[in-house]
């Protein structure tokens, strides 16, 4: 994966997990405002995400981005949000950086 895509991809995954997070806040305190502030960012990492097709393969730009997002909503569930982590939870996790890894040594 190369600099840029990387950075497109961190960056969308940044913002989708905040607007996981302020979505998270909508459902618990119902304000609208958190809605269409988790919708936007919702928006603009999608955005994100598509430019990065331009410098990457579509399923390795995608599967990183929800990797991220994965780890970082698990990790921020559990400190934040007081949910549990399972271990089929960690496995999943585990799995798919492993699906990452093969997709990226793919390309080789």
């Amino acid at each position: 994966m190369n600099y840029l895509s990387l950075i497109l991809v961190i960056g969308g995954g940044i913002l989708l997990t905040i607007g996981d997070i302020i979505l998270k806040k909508w459902v618990i305190e119902s304000y609208y405002v958190f809605y269409i502030t988790g919708l936007f960012l919702y928006f603009i990492s999608m955005n994100l995400l598509a430019l990065s097709y331009k410098y990457e393969n579509i399923a390795v730009a995608s599967m990183a981005m929800v990797i991220f997002n994965i780890i970082t909503l698990t990790l921020v569930g559990y400190f934040f949000f007081h949910e549990n982590i399972t271990y089929y939870e960690i496995s999943g996790i585990i799995l798919g950086l492993i699906a990452f890894i093969l997709l990226e040594f793919g390309k080789l």
